[in-house]
Order: structure tokens, then sequence, then C-alpha cells
């Protein structure tokens, strides 16, 4: 059996491709590293969140979040548990673990997330959209 080695790669910022984040107000999310450039193992995301920006609370049973705060600050809820995170603060969320995020300050929040490669992993829903929310 032969197993190709991924060519390296690098994407600069401009020419990752955000998208709104479903039932969250003022969140992006834009795919940096994944199968399509060559990380087979993991996906590495970029989520901005805006000002005033929520993404409710959720969990998933089956892969945990590994995250790095970049810039700004928020508040993450861990299974119910607030806490401000700042940029530079790494974060770990196991399988199961119910976390959301709110930017109660006047600066966007900006984080990187990564997640193990799983194809159809469920996101349970604990909490309803907030107020203008993006609805696909």
């Amino acid at each position: 059996m032969t197993t190709e080695k991924p060519a390296p790669f690098v994407l600069r910022p401009e020419d990752a491709r955000p998208q709104l984040v479903g039932r969250a107000r003022g969140a992006r999310m834009a795919v940096l590293l994944g199968p399509d450039t060559g990380a087979q193992r993991f996906i590495t995301r970029r989520v901005v969140v805006e000002p005033g920006g929520r993404i409710p609370m959720h969990r998933h049973d089956t892969i945990e979040h590994e995250q790095v705060v970049v810039r700004g600050e928020m508040v993450l809820s861990l299974d119910g548990v607030d806490r401000v995170v700042l940029a530079g603060d790494a974060i770990l969320i196991p399988a199961g673990c119910a976390h959301s995020y709110e930017n109660g300050g006047a600066e966007p929040v900006e984080f990187l997330c990564v997640v193990p490669n799983i194809r159809n992993y469920q996101t349970e829903w604990l909490e309803d959209p907030p107020p203008g929310a993006f609805m696909p």
C-alpha cells in the first residue's frame, strides 16, 4: 500500500474564506488547514466573534477541541462555569463538555480551534439561537 506524503502548505490570512456560524450572532469561521490542504488528521479553524457576538451553548459528545485565543477577550462558558479568556490563553474542551462564547467587549475576538478530522460529528444545541442569529 502506497501512502502519498502531503505537500507543505501556507495559507495567507486574506486567502481564508470565512463563513457565518449557523445559530450564532456576529460569528464567522474559516477553515485554515484540513483535508483540502493536505492535513489529514486535524482541522484548524479561525473563529472571529464580533462585539456583541454570541455562539450559544452546545456540545459534541465525540470530539474534543483545542483552542488558542489570538486577540481580544470574551466569556467562555464550560459546563456552566463562565471564564474570561484573553489573548494567549489555551483552552481544552473535552468531548461532551457544554460550551458557549460571548463577546461583550468593544473589540473582535479571534481564536484558533483545532478538532480531529472526523466526518459527521454531531452538535447538540442546548440553547436557542440568540436574537439576530444567522440561521442557514
